[in-house]
Protein backbone atom coordinates (compact mmCIF):
# COMPACT_ATOMS: atom_id res chain seq x y z
CA UNK A 1 0.00 0.00 0.00
CA UNK A 2 2.78 2.38 0.90
CA UNK A 3 6.36 2.51 -0.67
CA UNK A 4 9.16 4.93 0.46
CA UNK A 5 12.26 3.96 -1.82
CA UNK A 6 15.58 5.54 -0.88
CA UNK A 7 13.94 8.55 0.68
CA UNK A 8 16.83 11.40 1.75
CA UNK A 9 15.94 14.66 3.49
CA UNK A 10 18.62 16.99 4.25
CA UNK A 11 18.08 20.40 6.77
CA UNK A 12 21.58 22.74 6.21
CA UNK A 13 24.22 20.18 6.93
CA UNK A 14 22.21 17.64 8.58
CA UNK A 15 21.24 14.85 7.06
CA UNK A 16 17.70 13.54 8.70
CA UNK A 17 17.14 10.88 6.49
CA UNK A 18 19.65 8.86 4.31
CA UNK A 19 18.30 6.68 1.49
CA UNK A 20 15.80 4.56 3.08
CA UNK A 21 13.57 2.23 1.78
CA UNK A 22 10.58 0.56 3.59
CA UNK A 23 6.63 -0.68 2.56
CA UNK A 24 3.63 -1.64 4.31
CA UNK A 25 0.76 -3.59 2.97
CA UNK A 26 -2.89 -3.68 4.14
CA UNK A 27 -3.59 -6.08 6.90
CA UNK A 28 -0.06 -5.61 8.22
CA UNK A 29 1.51 -3.29 11.05
CA UNK A 30 4.83 -2.07 10.20
CA UNK A 31 6.90 -1.02 13.55
CA UNK A 32 9.75 2.05 12.98
CA UNK A 33 11.89 1.88 15.99
CA UNK A 34 15.23 4.07 16.24
CA UNK A 35 17.24 6.15 18.99
CA UNK A 36 15.81 10.05 19.54
CA UNK A 37 17.12 11.86 16.65
CA UNK A 38 17.32 8.45 14.26
CA UNK A 39 14.82 10.01 11.82
CA UNK A 40 11.29 8.62 12.73
CA UNK A 41 9.23 11.54 12.97
CA UNK A 42 10.74 12.75 9.38
CA UNK A 43 10.09 10.04 7.76
CA UNK A 44 6.12 10.31 8.85
CA UNK A 45 6.48 14.19 8.26
CA UNK A 46 7.62 13.30 4.61
CA UNK A 47 4.74 10.62 4.22
CA UNK A 48 2.37 13.52 5.36
CA UNK A 49 3.74 16.20 3.36
CA UNK A 50 5.03 18.29 6.06
CA UNK A 51 8.54 18.05 4.12
CA UNK A 52 9.68 16.85 1.17
CA UNK A 53 12.69 14.60 0.64
CA UNK A 54 15.69 16.00 -1.34
CA UNK A 55 15.53 12.63 -3.47
CA UNK A 56 14.09 9.39 -3.58
CA UNK A 57 10.19 8.96 -3.80
CA UNK A 58 6.89 7.80 -1.66
CA UNK A 59 3.74 5.75 -3.45
CA UNK A 60 0.41 4.78 -2.32
CA UNK A 61 -1.56 2.01 -4.37
CA UNK A 62 1.36 2.22 -6.60
CA UNK A 63 0.53 6.26 -6.91
CA UNK A 64 3.76 8.35 -6.35
CA UNK A 65 3.42 11.10 -4.45
CA UNK A 66 5.20 14.28 -5.49
CA UNK A 67 3.60 16.70 -4.25
CA UNK A 68 1.41 15.73 -1.50
CA UNK A 69 -0.30 18.28 0.68
CA UNK A 70 -1.05 17.42 4.48
CA UNK A 71 -4.70 18.79 4.10
CA UNK A 72 -5.30 15.89 1.23
CA UNK A 73 -4.00 13.17 3.41
CA UNK A 74 -7.61 11.87 4.30
CA UNK A 75 -9.30 12.25 1.15
CA UNK A 76 -6.23 9.71 -0.11
CA UNK A 77 -7.43 7.35 2.83
CA UNK A 78 -4.38 8.13 5.06
CA UNK A 79 -4.46 9.38 8.96
CA UNK A 80 -2.09 9.78 11.69
CA UNK A 81 -2.14 10.54 15.16
CA UNK A 82 0.13 13.04 16.99
CA UNK A 83 2.97 12.16 19.89
CA UNK A 84 0.59 13.54 22.17
CA UNK A 85 -3.48 13.82 21.99
CA UNK A 86 -3.89 17.82 20.26
CA UNK A 87 -6.99 17.80 21.28
CA UNK A 88 -9.16 21.07 20.96
CA UNK A 89 -10.27 22.42 24.66
CA UNK A 90 -13.89 23.55 25.41
CA UNK A 91 -14.86 20.64 22.65
CA UNK A 92 -16.74 17.85 23.90
CA UNK A 93 -15.50 14.36 22.79
CA UNK A 94 -17.95 13.65 20.04
CA UNK A 95 -16.88 16.92 18.54
CA UNK A 96 -13.22 16.44 18.62
CA UNK A 97 -14.04 13.42 16.70
CA UNK A 98 -16.00 14.90 14.29
CA UNK A 99 -12.81 17.25 14.21
CA UNK A 100 -11.52 13.96 11.95
CA UNK A 101 -14.20 14.08 9.42
CA UNK A 102 -13.50 17.90 8.12
CA UNK A 103 -12.29 16.48 5.04
CA UNK A 104 -16.66 15.31 4.35
CA UNK A 105 -17.27 18.16 6.03
CA UNK A 106 -19.98 21.07 4.62
CA UNK A 107 -22.56 22.65 6.96
CA UNK A 108 -22.54 20.15 9.57
CA UNK A 109 -19.86 20.38 10.84
CA UNK A 110 -19.23 23.72 11.64
CA UNK A 111 -22.66 24.37 12.23
CA UNK A 112 -22.01 21.11 15.23
CA UNK A 113 -19.01 22.79 16.18
CA UNK A 114 -20.38 26.72 16.24
CA UNK A 115 -23.79 25.85 16.96
CA UNK A 116 -25.16 27.92 13.49
CA UNK A 117 -28.08 26.53 11.64
CA UNK A 118 -27.05 23.61 9.86
CA UNK A 119 -28.08 20.31 7.35
CA UNK A 120 -29.43 18.03 9.66
CA UNK A 121 -28.47 15.27 7.26
CA UNK A 122 -25.22 16.28 6.71
CA UNK A 123 -24.29 16.59 10.56
CA UNK A 124 -26.55 13.21 11.31
CA UNK A 125 -23.96 11.76 8.87
CA UNK A 126 -20.92 13.27 10.63
CA UNK A 127 -21.94 12.15 14.16
CA UNK A 128 -23.33 9.00 12.98
CA UNK A 129 -19.41 8.20 11.27
CA UNK A 130 -17.83 9.93 14.83
CA UNK A 131 -19.75 7.55 16.48
CA UNK A 132 -18.90 4.57 15.00
CA UNK A 133 -15.16 5.08 15.65
CA UNK A 134 -15.92 5.77 19.40
CA UNK A 135 -17.72 2.34 19.62
CA UNK A 136 -14.82 0.69 18.53
CA UNK A 137 -12.46 2.21 20.95
CA UNK A 138 -15.48 1.82 23.91
CA UNK A 139 -15.62 5.59 24.42
CA UNK A 140 -18.90 6.41 23.43
CA UNK A 141 -20.15 6.85 27.29
CA UNK A 142 -18.63 9.96 27.64
CA UNK A 143 -19.19 11.62 24.30
CA UNK A 144 -20.83 14.50 26.12
CA UNK A 145 -17.87 15.01 28.06
CA UNK A 146 -15.45 17.58 27.96
CA UNK A 147 -12.33 16.17 26.06
CA UNK A 148 -9.25 17.77 27.65
CA UNK A 149 -10.75 17.31 31.65
CA UNK A 150 -10.63 13.29 30.55
CA UNK A 151 -8.24 10.70 32.21
CA UNK A 152 -4.89 10.74 29.92
CA UNK A 153 -5.71 7.34 28.76
CA UNK A 154 -9.18 8.19 27.91
CA UNK A 155 -7.32 11.34 25.88
CA UNK A 156 -5.43 9.19 23.51
CA UNK A 157 -8.29 6.88 22.67
CA UNK A 158 -10.46 10.47 21.66
CA UNK A 159 -7.10 10.93 19.35
CA UNK A 160 -7.20 8.06 18.09
CA UNK A 161 -10.95 7.62 17.13
CA UNK A 162 -10.53 11.03 15.46
CA UNK A 163 -7.84 9.65 13.00
CA UNK A 164 -10.24 6.32 12.47
CA UNK A 165 -13.53 8.47 11.98
CA UNK A 166 -12.61 9.08 8.26
CA UNK A 167 -12.25 5.36 7.82
CA UNK A 168 -8.67 5.55 6.39
CA UNK A 169 -6.28 2.27 4.63
CA UNK A 170 -3.09 3.48 6.23
CA UNK A 171 -2.78 4.57 9.82
CA UNK A 172 0.02 6.47 11.10
CA UNK A 173 0.37 5.97 14.91
CA UNK A 174 2.93 8.35 16.33
CA UNK A 175 4.07 6.97 19.88
CA UNK A 176 0.65 5.76 21.23
CA UNK A 177 1.40 4.19 23.84
CA UNK A 178 3.44 7.58 25.44
CA UNK A 179 2.38 8.23 28.70
CA UNK A 180 0.00 5.11 29.27
CA UNK A 181 0.09 2.82 31.81
CA UNK A 182 1.38 -0.94 31.82
CA UNK A 183 -2.41 -1.87 31.93
CA UNK A 184 -3.40 0.73 29.57
CA UNK A 185 -0.57 -0.34 27.24
CA UNK A 186 -1.80 -3.99 26.74
CA UNK A 187 -5.23 -2.63 25.85
CA UNK A 188 -3.57 -0.21 22.84
CA UNK A 189 -1.73 -3.15 21.60
CA UNK A 190 -5.21 -5.44 21.26
CA UNK A 191 -6.55 -2.52 19.55
CA UNK A 192 -4.09 -1.90 17.37
CA UNK A 193 -4.13 -5.76 16.65
CA UNK A 194 -7.48 -5.31 16.03
CA UNK A 195 -7.27 -2.26 13.71
CA UNK A 196 -4.55 -4.31 11.04
CA UNK A 197 -7.28 -6.44 10.22
CA UNK A 198 -8.70 -3.97 8.32
CA UNK A 199 -6.08 -1.59 7.22
CA UNK A 200 -2.46 -1.15 7.12
CA UNK A 201 -0.64 0.18 10.22
CA UNK A 202 2.49 2.35 10.32
CA UNK A 203 3.82 2.66 13.85
CA UNK A 204 6.31 4.71 15.65
CA UNK A 205 7.04 3.72 19.39
CA UNK A 206 9.72 3.82 21.88
CA UNK A 207 8.00 0.34 24.14
CA UNK A 208 9.63 -2.10 23.06
CA UNK A 209 7.31 -4.85 24.32
CA UNK A 210 4.47 -2.79 22.17
CA UNK A 211 6.43 -2.91 19.30
CA UNK A 212 7.30 -6.62 19.72
CA UNK A 213 4.01 -7.91 19.97
CA UNK A 214 1.85 -6.11 17.63
CA UNK A 215 4.27 -5.74 14.37
CA UNK A 216 4.64 -7.79 12.13
CA UNK A 217 7.71 -6.05 10.72
CA UNK A 218 9.92 -3.76 12.10
CA UNK A 219 12.52 -1.19 10.26
CA UNK A 220 15.04 0.29 12.75
CA UNK A 221 16.67 3.47 12.40
CA UNK A 222 19.81 5.33 13.06
CA UNK A 223 21.13 8.41 12.54
CA UNK A 224 18.80 9.00 9.16
CA UNK A 225 19.94 5.28 7.88
CA UNK A 226 18.18 1.62 8.02
CA UNK A 227 20.23 -0.43 10.05
CA UNK A 228 17.76 -3.38 10.14
CA UNK A 229 14.67 -4.63 9.18
CA UNK A 230 12.85 -7.88 9.39
CA UNK A 231 10.20 -9.37 11.75
CA UNK A 232 10.70 -8.79 15.62
CA UNK A 233 12.64 -11.86 16.53
CA UNK A 234 15.05 -10.37 13.59
CA UNK A 235 15.56 -7.29 14.73
CA UNK A 236 15.61 -8.08 18.58
CA UNK A 237 18.93 -10.79 17.69
CA UNK A 238 20.55 -7.87 15.15
CA UNK A 239 23.61 -6.77 17.15
CA UNK A 240 23.24 -3.56 15.14
CA UNK A 241 20.10 -2.92 16.80
CA UNK A 242 21.48 -3.26 19.56
CA UNK A 243 24.69 -1.22 19.20
CA UNK A 244 22.46 1.50 17.99
CA UNK A 245 20.23 1.85 21.27
CA UNK A 246 22.93 0.51 24.13
CA UNK A 247 26.08 2.11 22.73
CA UNK A 248 29.77 0.41 22.94
CA UNK A 249 30.04 -2.01 25.71
CA UNK A 250 30.97 -0.94 28.93
CA UNK A 251 33.02 -2.33 32.44
CA UNK A 252 30.70 -3.56 35.19
CA UNK A 253 30.73 -1.20 38.41
CA UNK A 254 33.80 -1.91 40.28
CA UNK A 255 35.70 -3.91 37.68
CA UNK A 256 39.79 -3.39 36.78
CA UNK A 257 40.90 -1.15 34.29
Amino acid sequence: MLKVTEATVRFGGLTALDQVSLSVDAGEVLGVIGPNGAGKTTLFNIICGFVRPNSGTIELDGRRLARIRPHQLAGLGVARTLQGVGLWPGLTVLENVMVGLRHQAKAGLVSAVLGLPRSDRSEAALRASALEAMERLAITDVADRQATGLPYGIQKRVSLARALAGSPRLLLLDEPASGLSSAEMTEMGGIITGLAESMAVMLVEHHMDLVMSVCHRITVLDFGRVIAAGSPAEVRDNPAVTAAYLGNAVDAPGASA
